[in-house]
């Protein structure tokens, strides 16, 4: 048996075993992310597990064929893989359930016919399939979706628990001693290169062996370009293998299509994007004019930066293609703070992908940033809701100085509250705005390996 390491999800999966109300499951999320790992982790709280996996199974789609009868269909899977299913003892776990629509559509008559029974399902390329479906039994179907490993998850992987409880107490009148800063930029530093695939963090935990880590996320990457090929509507896969590896080369910028490729049409990259979305290997972060809530009120989904799935496999689709990587690594190891986050579009788009993972995973979150167009461009990375306003958050190392684009932002939003995310330690500073009848404005330094306490 594979060694487990501790997942966020595991707390949502154990409240959801509690819960009278519950609903069929469906954990949704891109490949080799450690869904099926988390959910066999979890099945050891039952007396029994049972899976069901439909790609190497095939049997046993027949057996939600014609009239839905979960009781009959639970004692046919019972029979054929023999293992008990019992309400209140058996987990029921369907894997790789996008080979099987008809028990993706069944799911719904569990909740409504056999609610006691535990019942899980994932799958890779899920998306598609439930894209085609007329309903999936909405308000009779719980989602979950899943990611690689957050920073927090990393650390605790790697034992730092302590570390964790320290930063954890430290805040911007609170900062924390060099020492454990220190420690917690070093982390960060090789979270970047082995990323959250479980998979590269489980090398990295065995080996210490960079090389060990990079060789798994090849192979990651390689698996992914396979999938191209059974991305539904039959998308052309080298389509998808150039835009997949084009928005690598434009991490932390707006994306430009004709950066892309010039072979392909503007609505050809746009769909690519489109379904790279739906397989969770990019997530958008779109423009928005930010004058009030919800921000995608006013979201211009022309104006996009995307983020890619995860830094060490977009440093291995670098690696893919030339010696970009090798730049960009030497940056990681041997550049200051303030290089590291001034110089690396890498750095910025970790930092969204942080505070995505870190918020709720019962939907699919939306990211935004914002821009003001004209002679001088202003840009601020990302806009967040909390306590119901518009917070600011600029990755930035950089002084007060040179903060332009949030000062801008700030005065032209009457907004008084921004979040600076960067390598330094905890703290805080005001700025008293001359230009707008002195109003006092106050940034937060949230260190990047804090986002998990936004």
């Amino acid at each position: 048996m594979r060694e487990y390491i501790q997942r966020n999800i595991d707390a949502q999966l154990l409240s959801w075993k509690e819960d009278v109300m519950r609903k069929p499951l469906l954990i949704r999320g891109a490949r080799q992310v450690g869904k099926s790992s988390a959910i066999r982790h979890f099945g050891k709280e039952f007396k029994y597990f049972a899976e069901v996996n439909f790609e190497r199974h095939k049997a046993v789609k027949s057996f939600f064929q014609g009239d839905v009868d979960v009781h009959l269909i639970v004692q046919k899977i019972a029979s054929y893989i023999n293992v008990p299913i019992e309400e209140g003892k058996t987990l029921l776990f369907l894997d790789e359930i996008q080979e099987c629509p008809e028990a993706i559509m069944a799911l719904r008559f569990f909740k409504e016919d056999y609610p006691e029974l535990h019942v899980i399902a994932a799958g890779s390329l899920l998306e598609f399939t439930l894209q085609e479906l007329p309903t999936f039994g909405v308000g009779r179907i719980h989602s979950l979706f899943m990611y690689p490993m957050t920073f927090d998850e990393f650390l605790g992987a790697n034992q730092e628990q302590r570390l964790m409880e320290m930063r954890n107490q430290a805040d911007s009148d609170n900062p924390l001693d060099t020492a454990f800063h220190d420690k917690l930029i070093e982390y960060f530093r090789i979270y970047m290169l082995v990323g959250g695939m479980p998979e590269a963090v489980m090398a990295w935990i065995k080996t210490h062996d960079f090389n060990a880590c990079r060789s798994i996320q090849e192979d990651i990457v390689l698996t992914y370009e396979d999938d191209f090929a059974k991305y539904k509507r039959r998308a052309n896969p080298d389509l998808l293998r150039t835009t997949m590896r084009g928005v690598c080369h434009q991490v932390g910028e707006k994306i430009t299509y004709r950066q892309i490729s010039t072979d392909f049409q503007s609505s050809q990259i746009r769909e690519a994007l489109r379904l790279l979305t739906l397989a969770g290997i990019v997530t958008p972060v779109v423009s928005t004019s930010a004058n009030g809530i919800p921000l995608d009120a006013e979201a211009d989904e022309k104006s996009l930066k995307m983020l890619f799935l995860d830094t060490g496999l977009l440093l291995a689709v670098l690696q893919l293609e030339g010696n970009l990587a090798q730049t960009l690594v030497q940056l990681i190891m041997a550049g200051t703070p303030q290089e590291l986050v001034n110089k690396g579009g890498l750095t910025e788009m970790l930092a969204g992908l942080e505070i995505m993972r870190n918020k709720p995973c019962v939907q699919r979150q939306k990211m935004f940033y914002w821009e003001k167009k004209g002679n001088s461009v202003a840009e601020i990375d990302y806009l967040e809701i909390l306590n119901l306003k518009i917070t600011p958050i600029e990755i930035k190392s950089g002084t007060q100085g040179g903060m332009k684009s949030l000062w801008l932002f700030m005065r032209e939003k009457h907004i008084t509250e921004a979040l600076r995310c960067s390598l330094e330690n905890f703290g805080h500073f005001e700025y008293v705005d001359h230009a707008d009848n002195d109003v006092v404005r106050h940034v937060t330094i949230l260190p990047l390996y804090a986002l998990s306490q936004l």
